[in-house]
């Protein structure tokens, strides 16, 4: 009657040694290339390391964290990180579903709006940067610019003028994203069940009813993860506005990953520049996770 059970536990315990087995080469690479550098992050960031004056380097503890508090810089990158993320987070998603409702509607020719929507994602961010800074926003010689003067708005520095330069950013990150944004959405959408809409035609729901009441609430497992995966990834950008303004102009879009490279790589202070990095870890961390339980509850 019981002599099952003893095979049965081998052969458990022989499965549970194998998945084991797989998953020890993967974990030792996850660590090597991401628990050691975060280590070393930490570890930087409560160090003295400046290699313009390497005879001061040394241990400081959480002197670099308090540093912080003073700088006003630092409270302007953390500004405009907010500002960034806020607006291109918000700009994508309402995009998104936008297209996504009015390309769902479509018999024919979905197929194309996937397939054009596909080619800003697969570009590099740091050529989507350049392409926008030679091409697109280039004073007098840009289409934007050229289609600003053809309005009679006239010629604007779009990455020069430090008012317009986050704008301009902002657009950059949003053009190339939204279409992520905007597939998820429909395949979100192309899931919904037939049957609600059908008998909300027969109770006489009009579009904007319909959408209200059946496709956004539907929606809103998909739109919270995109919330949270766009917001990660626009928390830690950098390569489509270092290759556009480098930051500037001045500190005009200077987000907070953008002073961290700065300040380490351009001011040579190694510590500060971790003790900054680590704290935009800390915050998409938290944002992240407060995201994750406000999803969870709903």
């Amino acid at each position: 009657m019981f002599s099952g059970k003893p095979a049965r536990h081998r052969h458990t315990l022989s499965e549970q040694r194998f998945a084991l087995g797989l998953a020890i080469p993967s974990l030792l690479v996850l660590a090597v290339t991401t628990t050691l550098p975060l280590c070393y992050l930490v570890w930087s960031s409560l160090q003295r390391i400046n290699l313009g004056m390497s005879f001061m380097d040394g241990f400081v503890g959480a002197a670099n964290y308090v540093n912080m508090t003073e700088d006003s810089r630092f409270w302007n990158s953390l500004v405009l990180t907010v500002e960034y993320t806020s607006a291109t987070v918000a700009l994508q998603i309402v995009i998104g579903l936008t297209l996504a409702v009015a390309i769902s509607e479509l018999r024919h020719g979905q197929w194309l709006a996937r397939m054009v929507a596909i080619l800003p994602i697969v570009l590099a961010p740091v050529v989507v940067g350049l392409f926008f800074r030679s091409l697109m926003l280039t004073p007098t010689f840009g289409i934007v610019d050229f289609l600003a003067i053809s309005l009679g708005l006239g010629s604007h520095n779009w990455l020069g003028d430090p008012q317009l330069a986050l704008m301009s950013v902002i657009a950059i990150h949003t053009w190339q994203w939204t279409p992520f944004s905007f597939l998820v959405l429909l395949a979100a959408m192309a899931a919904l069940p037939a049957d609600i809409y059908e008998a909300a035609r027969l109770d006489r729901a009009n579009a904007w009813m319909r959408f209200w009441h059946i496709t956004l609430p539907m929606l809103r497992p998909a739109i919270m993860i995109l919330v949270i995966l766009r917001m990660t990834v626009a928390l830690s950008a950098f390569a489509a506005i270092f290759a556009a303004t480098g930051g500037g102009p001045g500190s005009a879009t200077e987000i907070l990953n953008l002073y961290a490279y700065r300040t380490s790589f351009n001011e040579l202070n190694i510590g500060y520049g971790s003790a900054l990095a680590v704290t935009l870890m800390a915050i998409t961390l938290v944002i992240s996770a407060a995201m994750f339980r406000l999803r969870s509850r709903r």
